[in-house]
């Protein structure tokens, strides 16, 4: 049965793209089918794979969701998956910008994601969708077509502060349109330990959100080389394997594969 983990967060610089390119890597490399679905038109998850120019490509999501809006057929599979690392990934484009536009006057707006990953699902043990930084049309169709939601912040208080109207969002998702999604946790991320501001907001974040949602103990520590490695379209296990953000992100995809 494959899952699909939406890795999602309202506020940008919360590494979203570099969480999403680390798990889905790692996970292929653990022996698992893997897709990668970048639905933000920033791209970063795209570039961090090493994708450049995707507004240069023929078929990017943007192309697949304008199909599914217009009632075209999807086009074969292998005209617009492209592979890196083991991992089966559909890029992003600036183009996506204007798919929110398109999705306000169309039905069942909410569903034309899910009605893409439906098709590929058979064929992955995972899809890992990275959210664009927004609560809009386009995060709404990645909650609605995900199993599960991970959630990056940072040990900074307004990334904590922020987690509230996602969690609410999340929660009106599943009352209305998707009753299965369920919560993978909150991830820390960018986490230095030596400082009380990172300490504090452990214990907000506990104090907030964890008797109803996970808050996973593995943090993925500050460093440097994470940023190198997306620099050079690595991931960090291959990067840098002894790096601790490299075996803090190895620990997270045991953890996932273990809920599952």
């Amino acid at each position: 049965m494959s899952k699909i983990i939406a890795v999602a967060s309202q506020k940008g610089g919360v590494a979203k793209s570099t969480t999403c390119r680390n798990l889905a890597t790692i996970l292929a490399k653990e022996g698992y089918k893997v897709l990668a679905i970048d639905t933000d038109n920033q791209a970063s998850m795209t570039d961090c794979f090493g994708i450049v120019k995707p507004e240069t490509l023929d078929t990017t999501l943007y192309h697949l969701m304008m199909a599914v809006m217009n009632e075209d057929d999807l086009p074969p599979k292998e005209s617009y998956i492209l592979n890196r690392d083991g991992v089966d990934v559909i890029p992003s484009s600036i183009e996506m910008s204007a798919i929110e536009m398109n999705l306000v006057s169309t039905m069942s707006r909410e569903y034309v994601l899910k009605a893409i990953t439906e098709q590929l699902r058979p064929d992955y043990d995972y899809i890992i969708v990275d959210s664009a930084p927004s609560l809009g049309l386009m995060t709404l169709n990645v909650l609605a077509a995900c199993d599960s939601v991970l959630i990056p912040a940072t040990p900074e208080y307004l990334s904590v502060k922020g987690l509230e109207l996602l969690l609410q969002t999340i929660m009106k998702i599943k009352r209305r349109i998707n009753p299965s999604i369920t919560f993978e946790g909150i991830l820390l991320t960018m986490f230095d330990e030596r400082t009380n501001l990172s300490k504090n907001m452990i214990e907000m974040v506990d104090d907030a959100y964890g008797e109803h949602i996970k808050v996973f103990d593995i943090r993925i520590p500050k460093s440097v080389k994470v940023g190198e490695a997306n620099l050079q379209s690595k991931c960090i296990v291959d990067y840098m394997p002894t790096n601790k953000a490299a075996i803090a992100y190895q620990e997270l995809t045991k953890e996932l594969i273990n809920n599952g």
